[in-house]
């Protein structure tokens, strides 16, 4: 009778270590309410809008739940710890720098991204002709192929905070691979 493995002897069989190139997924969730007086900002974009989100930096939701996905990918906490709301040094930063940001924490921490999922949740405005440039920045930002960088959208079908337009949520789930190299 062939005695069983148990799965990380069988993985280590197979590969020969299991620390080759782990892969890591992450979770991200953000929401933001809508207000007058401020720029809508989504995905490093601008979007014109009469409202736009409330937040201590430009408050961009899509990218606030990527960079938690990432971060939790690679077990090193959330936005919050790394840029608090009570530095005024974030106070009206750009998500999408916070994110080039992000990028260098996984990097020196020995992570790469892989690839990445974005999920916005809004009534109002539609994003559908800013989704490219989103796509865009997202890559640069995480030296990634346009390929690996998904953005979505969709409505709460005039259910809930989106639905009454009061706020925008947005998740997110990020691949990462883990490297033996670190900064």
């Amino acid at each position: 009778m062939a005695q069983r493995m148990r799965p990380a002897k069988r993985r280590m069989k197979m590969t020969g270590s299991i620390k080759e190139k782990r892969v890591r997924t992450g979770f991200g969730y953000d929401v933001h309410r809508l207000t007058e007086g401020r720029k809508l900002i989504l995905g490093g974009v601008e979007i014109p809008y009469e409202k736009g989100l409330l937040g201590h930096s430009d408050a961009d939701v899509l990218l606030h739940a990527l960079m938690d996905a990432l971060l939790g990918a690679a077990a090193l906490g959330d936005i919050g710890e790394h840029f608090p709301d009570t530095d005024d040094a974030y106070e009206g930063a750009s998500s999408l720098e916070l994110l080039r940001a992000v990028s260098k924490i996984l990097f020196c921490h020995g992570f790469d991204p892989v690839n990445v999922d974005v999920t916005l949740v809004a009534q109002a405005p539609k994003i559908s002709p800013y989704k490219e440039k989103m796509r865009e920045n997202i890559a640069q930002a995480l030296n990634l192929s346009l390929t690996d960088v998904s953005v979505k959208a969709t409505t709460e079908e005039g259910l809930g905070m989106t639905g009454a337009g009061l706020g925008m949520k947005a998740y997110a789930v990020a691949v990462v691979t883990e490297r033996i190299e670190k900064c």
